[in-house]
């Protein structure tokens, strides 16, 4: 999650196809002037106006006309998320859904700036009959996003966001909220009715191109948004930047600083408060913690460490080193992509330690989103903008929101838990180099299913899942009651009077956690737990599946039955699975999956097994490794 300012966010981007208006009789010109014909306060000397043929006819002929060019439709040269989630206009989950025409979504946050162009409705259709304006629980909204949480997760009947979203829940109404942004420590939003999304990277960074006097040129991350002298510049190593008195002999030079033990922060502001024309920062943390450094006010760059002895190399070679910094590029295709965001929240559970959280990620690392003009685009400084480039699970959440909607425009009759389901049982575990997704905070080891989930969130395969795990509202309320929670308790949450009619921890959830530690007897050194689940046919009305477990090291994973023969569509099936382990791991963490593989395979139906012996506290959101 982000800070109150960073909800201002472009929520709706992968809902819609916003398409150019035009206007019959006149056409969008940029008008070139003399520098002569115009007042010397102008910084510029062009204008951009929508004109008829007559009136672009009186321009030209006007005094200090230069030229003018018609305005033309481009191609954006960038990997917005929408395209990196898969979705297009051609196939998929945008036109089956007919891009969620009719779906009302609720945004809960702080407050949105309304005159943002991300809220242009220029080729949207009409609003729903349905919509009354304030998008909450009894104005029938469909689907509510919530991109904030708590700094220590509350018990369920003390969490006012887990009781109102029980009651949207129950109303049939779809939640998806940030996990939070407290990694190491566990996520918010835990509530057992609700997708609790994490964030995670996209396959494109933000560069600009140092090159060095001897014509070598190497990229280096930046999100300054100015515009940067294209001249050579003079260059001074500094060492770690740290002595103030340096910094006197600076002005108009590029300062190189190379960070030690993580003192880039005071680098940036020692070469931000000082006369120098930018700083090139060399830092071993250019993946983990950098983002929140990028959005200099000065011209910069910054190098990873092996980039970084390359600029060095050449300083201690020349007499007179000099460099220029180069507009601002994007580059798409970066791999490894996705990973999980250092910053993400992760599980396990505090208040309900037996469901898997978080459930997914989606895509939440440096996301375009719109800003409001009067508040700075970084914490420090004065730079203004309508649009920002924000980190955290609140842009991710979103991302999943959206998704939802899309499942909501094909299946309006499906569940909240059918469409959380869906988006689970679809979701992907592989980066674009076909290894495992990578956690960044974890200095890129392969990403477990506490920071991940049942993985990253998958549009077009979510629209047609196979099957679905359904849950019910009793179901939820059976969950409750096997929670050693108090009547008084229970009712908080569910707001009504409730029948425990069979309390169990056995959720019908697309994924299962088992716990192997001391709870269970010293004298028996093997643990078996067992779970049910109980799948829906929403794919092809005959069909068959086979299960096909992924080995966990350690435990034997079964599951009976191994087939699945349905007869017709929404016929429901039931099986078990099985883990048998030992009483107290070696490991804290170890995890597999069950994938329901269709005969003809058409559908993977993929859910996540985790096996651990972590202990959880529920008041401090800290789990005991």
């Amino acid at each position: 999650m982000a800070n109150p300012r960073n909800m201002y966010l472009c929520f709706f981007a992968i809902l819609t196809l916003l398409l150019p208006s035009t206007m019959a009789q006149s056409e969008t010109y940029i008008i070139h002037m003399d520098s002569s014909a115009m007042p010397k306060v102008f910084p510029s000397h062009h204008a951009c106006a929508s004109l008829s043929p007559s009136e672009h006819e009186v321009i030209k002929n006007s005094p200090g006309y230069v030229s003018s060019v018609k305005d033309m439709t481009v191609k954006l040269h960038t990997s917005h998320t929408s395209y990196f989630l898969g979705l297009n206009s051609m196939s998929g989950a945008w036109p089956k859904s007919d891009y969620g025409k009719g779906v009302i979504i609720g945004v809960v946050d702080s407050g949105v700036w309304p005159e943002s162009k991300s809220y242009n409705d220029d080729g949207m259709s009409q609003v729903p009959s349905k919509w009354k304006g304030p998008c909450a629980i009894m104005d029938c909204v469909d689907v509510l996003s919530m991109s904030f949480g708590y700094n220590i997760q509350p018990p369920l009947y003390d969490d006012t966001a887990a009781i109102a979203t029980f009651s949207a829940m129950e109303k049939g109404i779809f939640v998806s909220a940030s996990a939070g942004n407290s990694r190491p420590y566990s996520q918010s939003n835990e509530a057992p009715w609700i997708l609790t999304v994490a964030a995670s990277t996209v396959n494109r960074d933000h560069i600009r191109k140092l090159t060095l006097g001897n014509g070598v040129s190497i990229n280096g991350l930046s999100l300054y948004p100015g515009n940067s002298s294209l001249s050579d510049t003079s260059i001074v190593f500094l060492n770690t930047c740290s002595d103030k008195k340096e910094f006197q002999n600076v002005m108009d030079k590029f300062v190189v600083c190379l960070d030690k033990n993580r003192s880039i922060k005071e680098q940036v502001d020692n070469v931000r408060h000082s006369k120098a024309a930018g700083g090139i920062f060399i830092t071993n943390d250019i993946v983990t913690h950098l983002e929140r450094y990028l959005k200099t006010e000065f011209s910069a760059v910054f190098l990873s460490l092996q980039y970084g002895d390359g600029v060095l190399k050449y300083i201690n070679s020349s007499s007179m080193p000099k460099a220029r910094i180069g507009l601002h590029e994007t580059l798409i295709g970066v791999k490894s992509a996705p990973a999980v965001a250092h910053f993400s929240s992760r599980g396990p559970s505090t208040t309900c330690p037996s469901i898997l959280k978080p459930d997914l990620t989606a895509p939440g690392d440096l996301i375009l989103a719109s800003w409001p003009p009067t508040s700075p685009v970084s914490n420090e400084g004065k730079l203004y903008n309508i649009f920002n480039i924000i980190s955290g699970t609140s842009m991710s959440c979103p991302h999943a929101t959206g998704v939802a909607a899309l499942l909501k425009g094909v299946h309006s009759e499906w569940s909240p838990a059918a469409i959380r389901s869906a988006m689970m049982t679809t979701a992907y575990v592989l980066d674009n180099t076909q290894s495992p997704i990578q956690d960044i905070g974890q200095e890129n080891a392969a990403a477990t299913l506490l920071a991940i989930g049942a993985g990253h969130i998958d549009p077009n395969k979510a629209i047609d899942p196979g099957l679905i795990y359904d849950i019910t509202p009793q179901d939820y309320i059976n969950l409750l009651c096997a929670l050693n929670l108090t009547s008084e308790q229970i009712k908080t949450i569910t707001r009504s009077s409730y029948i425990c009619s069979s309390p169990s921890l056995d959720l019908n959830y697309p994924s299962f956690t088992g716990y192997f530690n001391s709870n269970s007897s010293e004298s028996d050194p093997t643990r078996i737990q067992e779970f049910q689940r109980t799948v829906t046919n929403v794919g092809d009305g005959v069909s068959e599946y086979t299960a096909m477990l992924t080995p966990m090291p350690g435990f034997k994973v079964s599951v009976v039955p191994e087939k699945l023969v349905f007869k017709e569509k929404y016929e429901k099936q039931s099986y078990k699975l099985r883990i048998e382990g030992p009483t107290l791991m070696n490991d804290s963490l170890v995890h597999g999956s069950v994938c329901w593989v269709e005969k003809g395979g058409k559908y993977v139906v993929r859910s996540p097994i985790v096996a651990t012996s972590l202990k959880v506290d529920p008041f401090s959101g800290h789990t005991e490794y």
